[in-house]
């Protein structure tokens, strides 16, 4: 039999609560069903811009193959819901921390108090300004092989370089086809031999439009001539939604993606004893798996930290106080 705590308290006119989630995607989510659980008075904040709303379906993810991201998210949110998590739709503006923990900000919705906060905000895919790359993304532009490989295995794939992680994309789908066009207009010798070495063709010429023909074919314009490819794979550059608290001053990472929230691997806690962060907003490599593994360990992590916090304050009462 499930028994709740009360969902919120105020003080004042600012409503309290253990611990607000920022994000609600998947590593929000997952964090915020653990602290359900453990009877903590929960609210995730979520401004409704999911970095896999372009997908139709999702793969890879255990127990839910094939499933349409939103229809995941919508399970969460009710599964969430039924232990007590609260919900607000709004886009955070900062997030400041205080004596008793943090604050939260929203654009025209008021603060939310809280003794800790989980960043799980998620990230944009800025891809490069070509015409049509953007109006495929997700569906016949790709970025992960791992998701989306096996639906284009053995057809001609397309990969555009536009950074220093393309080469290593270009190998990983050779894996799911024996027909891979690259298209980099400046590769250095080395690379182009290892990539010509397994049959991948290269294409020099800068591609300048993407576009679908009436075949249906997905049509690479470069400046010579045009290639037909069922999909084209490409990296866009990874924009953390972290511009709320960069004014706190929490340590960062330099990655292979970019400058990055510093995190503890195993719990997801940043440089600040009140604040965690999981999910893309923290690593762009993350898939659905790896961010609900990773929200679900921050949400124990919290939750234990909240526990020692409260045992802490007793122990420090005297006894015949």
């Amino acid at each position: 039999m499930r028994s709740f705590v009360c969902a919120r308290e105020l003080v004042g006119m600012e409503e309290q609560w253990d611990v607000v989630v920022v994000g609600g995607g998947v590593a929000g989510l997952s964090a915020a069903l653990m602290l359900g659980r453990a009877r903590r008075r929960v609210v995730v904040v979520d401004a409704g811009s999911p970095r896999n709303r372009f997908a139709d379906h999702m793969h890879g993810v255990l127990g839910h193959e094939g499933v349409e991201p939103g229809e995941l998210t919508r399970r969460g949110r009710a599964e969430a819901a039924g232990y007590g998590v609260e919900f607000r739709t709004g886009q955070v503006e900062r997030l400041d921390q205080t004596g008793g923990g943090v604050v939260v900000t929203l654009t025209g919705a008021g603060r939310v108090s809280a003794r800790a906060a989980i960043v799980a905000s998620g990230l944009s895919d800025d891809l490069p300004d070509i015409p049509g790359l953007a109006e495929h993304w997700g569906t016949r532009v790709l970025h992960c092989p791992y998701c989306h490989g096996w639906e284009v295995r053995d057809r001609h794939l397309g990969v555009l370089i536009t950074s220093p992680l393309g080469p290593h994309q270009a190998e990983l789908i050779r894996q799911w086809s024996a027909r891979v066009t690259v298209f980099a207009s400046a590769l250095d010798e080395s690379v182009q031999a290892r990539l010509r070495s397994r049959e991948i063709e290269l294409v020099a010429e800068p591609v300048v439009s993407v576009a679908c023909d009436t075949r249906g074919d997905l049509v690479v314009r470069t400046a010579r001539g045009e290639v037909a490819v069922d999909a084209l794979f490409t990296t866009g550059t990874p924009r953390p939604h972290d511009n709320f608290l960069k004014h706190l001053g929490l340590r960062r990472a330099d990655t292979p993606f970019g400058s990055f929230l510093a995190v503890d691997s195993l719990t997801g806690r940043t440089s600040s004893d009140r604040i965690w962060a999981v999910g893309n907003v923290v690593n762009p490599g993350a898939n659905v798996p790896m961010s609900i593994g990773a929200g679900a360990a921050a949400g124990g992590a919290v939750n234990g930290a909240l526990v020692t916090q409260e045992f802490d304050a007793a122990h420090a009462v005297p006894a015949d106080s």
